[in-house]
């Protein structure tokens, strides 16, 4: 919002001028470098560095200004106030264009946040450039989209995709979330989700949870790929997100049948169903399902696919880190030799399968050769062979089962690896590979990752973190009429 406070006041046009031939000489200087591009006696003379800090210095000394900006917010009395220039404020911003076309003192409203912000924002409207951190980057984004500075707005979305890993002390990807919902910013959204699904057991214990609003709670529990150590961690994370936040009973019933109950343990829904308050207040909307939990826990997983449709997500694991359901795997020196380890898990979710083990050989390769680039004789010299160059593998990782059985029957695998990196001094999941029984390698593993260097973001300690999960999934085979 803006209001006309005074008049332009007739002053001088040289300061004026002379920016508007600053930045002409940056068009000149382009014009002649495509000119001389082919002469071998062309030269580039560049004094940008000083035209920045002579453009800093116009902001800073308000010299042959020709517009001011009054800023005021209710977190002060006073407004900031701004001695500008309307071409180089007009240049960068539309709004900026249209304010000051028939007007030279220009009153804005701003939030505290924002109005914080703003000798920021208009340095960055002068040099081009501009610092933030955390806890600016939605002000700053704020101020982009308000006054349609497009290209800042870009440059704060994209650091905030780059900087999900970073620590804070009350957490910032939730709130972050919230807000690109808020503005329609479907990428870092999506970035935002992806972030909180493969690290939520981080997100689950700190304070950021007890801010996740219902729309992205129901979001996240809908997902299958949440990594966690398992359904029971994220239902006691529910219920404390519920007593804190005591949604209306439709809202909170909602949250509930969206525990996947078959995938925890019958010993510990009895335990649920005796101590969790939340459960007992909420027992009718739910109690469907935990009875449908123990009846697939008692029945043979044959025996239960007949009368209950299993191929849905309630039967559906999601990528629990729990011992059962797969293996750690640190690599040293990844891209020396080929590895190979082993690991068991159980056979499937349900008690009936409880004591049941299937053991999986994994192998792993750093410089795997597809069949197109393998070495070949030519035809144009007997005996030659092409050239291979190391560089021309790629990472490999093949997952199989040791042996078959009659109990798997029924039962498929999708295979989940999940690399870990370390951002800003936290180790989290930032890649997760999946692929099922019908194929035993994900066939983009590590496609752009670069083992050979050690500074590569995929190693940590020049070591490949790696968690295999295997996922079990029943099938329904025979309809049987009830």
């Amino acid at each position: 919002m803006a209001r006309l406070t005074g008049t332009r006041p007739v002053a001088t046009r040289r300061w004026g001028c002379a920016a508007a031939f600053l930045l002409l000489l940056f068009t000149v200087q382009a014009a002649q470098k495509a000119d001389f591009s082919g002469d071998s006696t062309a030269a580039t003379i560049n004094h940008s560095l000083t035209l920045l800090q002579r453009l800093q210095e116009l902001l800073q000394n308000g010299n042959g200004s020709d517009s001011v900006l009054r800023v005021r917010s209710a977190a002060s009395d006073e407004p900031k106030v701004f001695h500008t220039h309307q071409l180089l404020l007009s240049l960068q911003s539309e709004v900026f264009e249209s304010l000051l076309r028939n007007q030279s003192v220009v009153t804005l409203y701003e939030p505290p946040e924002t109005a914080a912000l703003f000798e920021k924002f208009i340095r960055y409207l002068y040099c081009g450039g501009v610092s933030i951190l955390l806890h600016q980057a939605i002000p700053m984004h704020q101020l982009a989209s308000k006054y349609r500075v497009w290209g800042l707005q870009r440059g704060v979305a994209e650091y905030m995709r780059t900087h999900l890993a970073s620590e804070s002390s009350q957490g910032h990807v939730v709130g972050w979330y919230h807000y690109a919902a808020r503005v329609g910013d479907t990428a870092l959204q999506e970035s935002c989700l992806q972030f909180l699904a493969w690290n939520l057991s981080a997100v689950l214990g700190s304070a950021e949870w007890g801010s996740v609003s219902v729309e992205l709670l129901l979001l996240l529990l809908e997902r299958s790929d949440l990594v966690l150590h398992s359904e029971l961690e994220l239902y006691t994370a529910v219920e404390g997100w519920l007593s804190r936040r005591q949604p209306e009973a439709p809202v909170a019933e909602r949250v509930l049948r969206a525990i996947r109950y078959p995938m925890i343990a019958p010993s510990q829904l009895f335990r649920l169903q005796a101590q969790s308050a939340v459960l007992a207040r909420h027992r009718g909307a739910v109690q469907d399902l935990l009875f449908q939990a123990f009846q697939f826990h008692a029945a043979s997983p044959l025996h239960f696919a007949k009368y209950f449709d299993v191929n849905c997500s309630m039967f559906l694991p999601r990528n629990y880190l729990a011992p059962s359901w797969g293996s750690q795997w640190v690599i040293t020196n990844p891209a020396r030799d080929d590895r190979s380890t082993s690991f068991q898990t159980q056979l499937g979710p349900s008690s009936h399968d409880a004591g049941k083990r299937v053991t999986w050989n994994v192998l792993f390769s750093p410089r795997w050769l597809p069949v197109s680039l393998r070495p070949v004789y030519s035809d144009s010299v007997a005996g030659a062979i092409q050239p291979v160059r190391i560089e021309d593998g790629r990472p490999r990782l093949v997952i199989t089962p040791a042996m078959s059985s009659p109990d798997f029957a029924g039962v498929s695998f999708q295979k989940t690896v999940l690399v870990g990196v370390r951002q800003q001094g936290r180790v989290l999941v930032k890649h997760a590979y999946s692929f099922h029984q019908s194929s035993d390698e994900a066939a983009d593993f590590l496609a752009h990752a670069d083992l050979q260097k050690r500074t590569s973001e995929y190693l940590i300690d020049n070591s490949l973190h790696l968690h295999i999960i295997i996922k079990p999934v029943y099938h329904s085979l025979i309809k049987v009429k009830k």
